[in-house]
């Protein structure tokens, strides 16, 4: 594929993810209500509208091309090329009306990630990524921030919105908290890695996240520089279930913190609520 392919891919998708921001707008104006799929995941009206617009419009541009959709898509015919979609990333966000969420298209090309777009249709903000030709938000080049210790980062992480009791982040929150300037929980991992990207956040991580999660935002950190890796620096792939991105220079401080946490060295107690109640009452 030669760069002006590349680019025309980007400049399609772009418009699909802003079409679809636009729905997603519409949708949120009206604060349409939502529904549940397993435990505790919201599936709002928009969700499936949006992806449906998305892959109806993919479809047309990229016939030759597979989908793989949050919501349900599954084109696969073989393909070199896989879109990954996530048609409203921060659906919890976007059903109690917290304006965090975007729209994410990321495409794969024989295993390598290709091309990204990510929308966030409440700032008007586009970041689309080519492989090997830099990231950008809105047309400007972007990069990743000049941070260089963990102790004067911002960075962020996420959660899931269910079975929160099987996933052990609670604890890398809590010790990174205390060795980090501070960090943000907005709810959208697309946008977190977008963020590191445009150097708002020095770095990123996150447990079993899904491709349509991550491909576009993993691109956008690597082409503006950053790093990301699995949790102990192994290399990334689509179907990995860690997340840890940065801007490259805080990366080898952030996985031997991961590393001391996981082993249990060196943490910080968590205060007990029980002491901080007999305090009070003093």
């Amino acid at each position: 594929m030669t760069d002006q392919r590349k680019s025309e891919v980007v400049t399609r998708a772009a418009a699909i993810a802003r079409d679809a921001g636009r729905l997603l707008m519409d949708f949120f104006a009206r604060r349409i209500g939502y529904t549940y799929k397993g435990d505790v995941d919201l599936v709002t009206e928009a969700d499936k509208a949006s992806e449906k617009m998305i892959v109806s419009r993919l479809r047309e541009e990229f016939p030759e091309h597979d989908i793989v959709g949050e919501e349900g898509t599954r084109d696969a015919t073989g393909s070199d090329f896989r879109w990954y979609v996530d048609p409203l990333d921060g659906t919890t966000n976007f059903a109690h009306g917290y304006p965090v969420f975007c729209v994410s298209l990321g495409l794969e090309y024989n295993g390598g990630l290709l091309a990204g777009v990510l929308y966030d249709p409440t700032r008007d903000e586009m970041f689309t990524a080519e492989k090997g030709l830099g990231a950008e938000l809105n047309g400007h080049a972007i990069q990743v921030s000049k941070t260089t210790t963990l102790s004067e980062s911002l960075l962020a992480t996420g959660f899931p919105s269910h079975k929160r009791h099987k996933n052990p982040n609670i604890h890398f929150y809590h010790q990174l908290t205390l060795r980090s300037h501070g960090i943000r929980r907005a709810g959208s991992a697309a946008l977190d890695l977008a963020n590191v990207a445009a150097g708002r956040y020095d770095g990123f991580w996150e447990f079993n996240l899904n491709a349509w999660d991550t491909v576009a935002g993993v691109l956008l950190v690597q082409e503006a520089g950053g790093t990301v890796t699995r949790f102990d620096g192994g290399p990334w792939r689509i179907d990995s279930k860690e997340t840890l991105a940065s801007n490259g220079l805080l990366h080898d401080e952030l996985m031997r913190n991961f590393k001391e946490i996981f082993a249990g060295r060196g943490l910080e107690d968590i205060p007990s609520p029980m002491n901080y109640a007999e305090r009070r009452e003093k």
